[in-house]
């Protein structure tokens, strides 16, 4: 069995990796390997989202409550799906660090359990809500595109 601390150092230093290891001339902006990796056409994004993954794994081995695994998981995907996008994506990547934010949520975790569980609670309620009205907001729109059209025709 791993030692505790070990596996934190051991996260903390991949998510620096992938989104922190490299400093940028003439600023104080920060890339890491992740962003490098999204240049790769087809393959690249996906490579980031796995090694991203990896780490939301190890912390629901380390005991990370399932809101805040919800949380992470969707930082990872956050990045993974906006990352397809040529440029854009690998600029977006660049800025939006899920790697780190998720390390970051994890420190917050061990640090006060429950208050990071409330907090990645609260996050997973709004994240449902907004999914549940984009539901909503995509089922009228479709009814009233079906209603024009079959007045369009009926006409």
């Amino acid at each position: 069995m791993r030692d505790f601390e070990f596996e934190r150092r051991r996260l903390g230093h991949l998510a620096w990796l992938l989104d922190n290891s490299i400093p940028l001339p003439g600023g104080r902006f920060r890339i890491g390997l992740d962003a490098l990796l999204g240049l790769v056409p087809g393959i690249g994004d996906l490579v980031g989202v796995l090694i991203s993954t990896y780490i939301v794994r190890e912390a629901a081995r380390l005991g990370a409550p399932r809101s805040m695994l919800i949380r992470m998981a969707f930082n990872v995907a956050v990045e993974g799906v906006i990352g397809i996008v040529p440029f854009v994506g690998d600029l977006f990547d660049a800025a939006w660090k899920a790697n780190a934010r998720n390390f970051a949520l994890l420190e917050s975790h061990f640090a006060n359990p429950h208050r990071a569980a409330r907090s990645s609670r609260w996050f997973v309620a709004g994240l449902m809500a907004a999914v549940i009205a984009m539901v909503i907001v995509g089922a009228a729109l479709s009814y009233a595109l079906v209603r024009l059209i079959v007045q369009a025709v009926s006409a």
